[in-house]
């Protein structure tokens, strides 16, 4: 009997890894540069903070970093509110072809997100969800200049298990309009971004995940996609962990490893991208 009940618990032990692993994925926050349809349950709250972080342009020293706090809520079925300051941008410029040297640390502007899930991703099917970040900033993102900028990032997400409990995939469709108008000279600008971003995720532990994204953008000198100014594609390793069961985080690094710019005979555009960008998220439930 006793070799029966230590064979039955051995057993079990063996067995507790690969349940756990079967356990549904919640896409919400599973990626960092791509957004999972997942919205998070009704009544859902919780406060979320990311730093994204960008570094190395052609020549001399680049490095600029916006760190935002949000407060997110979940007012209805499939539908999911955020908002609140990018608590601060910081900048160190120096010798960068056609920027300013800079070195500051201030208050950046506001941002309100609302995303809405079409199609919830269940029974083999794809989830499905759009939404639409509005946003205001002090300063020029590129430059960190002194700027009234005004826009928004406006997207469209998509994913799918592909193993069920074990690995999952996304993709975005991406477009960023930008108003921007200099409080040093008072001219006016316009300009976009348009992209197409995907990752897969793997669950290698109870709570974490392992897997990469990709991510290729354009850049216009125009609201729409009319007047073409570069592109860049992007490719990087991503990570995400459960803390606890309120707590979680996700890092992510994507490289520039192929691009160019209309302005720049260079093999990749470091004049509207960098050649690094990290991202750090965490959230915390209550």
């Amino acid at each position: 009997m006793r070799n029966v009940s230590a064979l039955s618990l051995a057993a079990a032990c063996l067995l507790l890894p690969a349940v756990a692993q079967t356990a549904e994925i919640d896409t919400e926050h599973l990626f960092v540069f791509t957004i999972g349809s997942d919205v998070g349950d009704l009544g859902e709250k919780e406060i979320e903070g990311s730093s994204f972080g960008r570094f190395g342009k052609r020549r001399g020293t680049y490095a600029a970093a916006t760190h935002t706090l949000e407060l997110e809520y979940v007012p209805m079925q499939n539908l999911r509110l955020s908002g609140g300051p990018v608590a601060a941008a910081s900048y160190n410029i120096h010798g960068v072809d056609e920027l300013g040297d800079r070195k500051q640390v201030e208050f950046q502007g506001l941002t309100f997100e609302m995303r809405y899930r079409l199609a919830e991703r269940k029974d083999g099917r794809f989830g499905f969800s759009i939404g639409v970040e509005p946003h205001w900033g002090r300063t020029d993102e590129v430059s960190g200049a002194p700027a009234d900028q005004y826009g928004a990032d406006i997207f469209l997400a998509i994913d799918r298990e592909l193993v069920p409990g074990r690995l999952v995939a996304a993709a975005n469709l991406l477009w960023q309009p930008d108003v921007s108008r200099s409080r040093t000279s008072g001219i006016w600008s316009r300009e976009s971004t348009f992209g197409a971003t995907s990752a897969v995720m793997a669950r290698v532990a109870p709570g974490i995940f392992l897997g990469g994204e990709a991510r290729y953008l354009r850049a216009y000198d125009s609201l729409g996609p009319g007047n073409f100014e570069g592109h860049g594609f992007f490719l990087g390793p991503s990570l995400f962990a459960t803390l606890s069961e309120r707590a979680w985080l996700a890092v992510g690094w994507s490289a520039q490893v192929a691009g160019h710019s209309v302005d720049d005979g260079g093999s990749l555009d470091l004049t509207h991208f960098e050649r690094h960008q990290v991202r750090v998220n965490f959230g915390v439930n209550f």
